[in-house]
């Protein structure tokens, strides 16, 4: 890895492309540290390391998923407040949209011309979401104590109908300068902009989240912690490259006076091919029942029945009944969402139509249920894989007092661990392409 970056930097047009790329990120990661319009930093800050102090927050499941995936900067009440989770989750809903709206379906079989409506759509709804989001966030910030902790009782510097609005409009266009921010990585850096820009918001935070198991555990445990995460890490970069390839042979035909066909190629078939996706879904799912339990808290502490059910057990990742239910939504939303991304009616359409077929199996609907057989068997280790590797961080919360962010585990370093080796691997492509003299000798 580091062979390839030294190799890149030597390239003229690749420097650019790294440089460029690092440079956005600098500035957003500069952006996450601007408080927005009507918040006191000074407030906020006494906040924070009063929640630190305490042990952290309370604050729901979701906004635990949202401030990391911004990098912290949610709970700064940043420019950047919202990160890239809009983004997130309305690609997600786009892309649910296309299995259930025949028209959406009919845009993504057009190509280039179809996708590029799909993104289209995907940012209206982006931008949408953003103005719900910060709508929600502000009322957070109206009353801190949801968000930091019993103890904060004030971050807004005006209350003011026009002050909210200014709030509201600023953290909606922060999310749409992330969303530009995004393109321009992809289309004049270095790898999928959106995604680098999730791996620098996850990044960021490993650093204190390391030093404050350090600051309460030790040397021992955080030495001890380091080793576990470098076998957690290759476990998970092992995983992740695993992949059934199912051989396809296409059969020679005449079209002319060309005879086409008659290579043989493979259909790779991931170990996790539903990537980080069910962990979202499960985290986001788990964490409404809580949102709507602290929606529904009273002053006095005479809560309903179910708000104190949710609260001693759904709120917190250390109770078992949490992990149980964690772990069942993973692994119905790991074939849930595989089974919606990959179809194997219309890949044995696709290659009877062209000439291919699976030696020893015949073409059509005996295709399809064998890719059928072979993915559910594939999909069962994922769905294991997924919900273990998302535990770590709830175990982690019980050992070493660890908060649900813990970095060598969860959708942490799934994002951070794929992104990075799909960076790589577009890094190398772009290397050889620019040295193929050594092809030719």
């Amino acid at each position: 890895m580091l062979a390839a970056f030294a190799r890149a930097f030597r390239t003229p047009d690749l420097r650019k492309k790294l440089l460029f790329t690092l440079g956005i990120v600098a500035l957003f990661r500069l952006g996450s540290q601007v408080p927005t319009p009507g918040i006191s930093y000074t407030l906020v800050q006494d906040c924070l390391a009063r929640s630190k102090a305490t042990g952290g927050s309370d604050q729901s499941g979701f906004l635990n998923l949202a401030n990391l995936f911004s990098g912290g900067a949610l709970l700064q009440l940043s420019v950047f407040a919202l990160g890239i989770m809009p983004y997130i989750t309305a690609s997600i809903i786009i892309q649910l949209l296309t299995v259930v709206i025949p028209r959406f379906e009919a845009l993504k079989d057009e190509g280039q011309s179809g996708q590029s409506k799909l993104t289209q759509y995907t940012r209206y709804l982006t931008i949408g979401l953003a103005i719900l989001q910060s709508a929600t966030l502000v009322t957070f910030a109206r009353n801190p104590s949801s968000l930091f902790g019993a103890g904060c009782d004030r971050i807004l510097t005006d209350t003011a109908t026009g002050t909210i609005l200014i709030m509201v409009l600023t953290m909606t266009a922060g999310t749409g300068l992330i969303m530009w921010f995004g393109e321009l990585i992809t289309d004049r850096g270095v790898g999928n902009g959106m995604s680098l820009l999730i791996f620098a918001s996850i990044a960021a935070g490993f650093p204190g989240s390391l030093w404050a198991i350090r600051s309460n555990r030790g040397w021992g445990t955080f030495l001890g912690i380091l080793v576990m995460g470098v076998f957690v890490i290759a476990a998970v970069v092992f995983v992740e490259q695993s992949q059934r390839r199912i051989p396809v042979q296409y059969a020679k035909r005449m079209v002319g006076r060309r005879m086409y066909g008659g290579t043989s190629t493979y259909i790779p078939l991931k170990v996790n091919m539903a990537g980080v996706i069910p962990v979202i879904f499960a985290s986001s799912l788990l964490a409404l029942p809580g949102l709507f339990a602290q929606f529904n808290t009273r002053a006095d502490g005479n809560n309903a029945a179910w708000v104190q059910w949710v609260q001693d057990n759904l709120v917190k990742g250390d109770h078992p009944i949490y992990m149980a239910i964690y772990v069942v939504l993973i692994l119905f939303f790991t074939f849930f969402y595989v089974s919606i991304t990959f179809n194997p009616i219309e890949v044995a359409d696709n290659m009877k139509k062209y000439g291919g077929f699976i030696p020893g199996i015949r073409a059509g609907r005996p295709t399809a249920e064998y890719l059928n057989y072979v993915l559910t068997r594939i999909t069962v280790p994922g769905a294991i894989y997924l919900a273990l590797v998302s535990l770590i961080p709830l175990v982690a919360l019980v050992l070493v007092g660890a908060n649900q962010n813990f970095p060598f585990g969860g959708t942490s370093i799934l994002i951070v661990v794929g992104v990075g080796l799909e960076t790589v691997k577009q890094i190398e492509a772009q290397l050889e392409q620019r040295h193929y003299e050594g092809f030719l000798r």
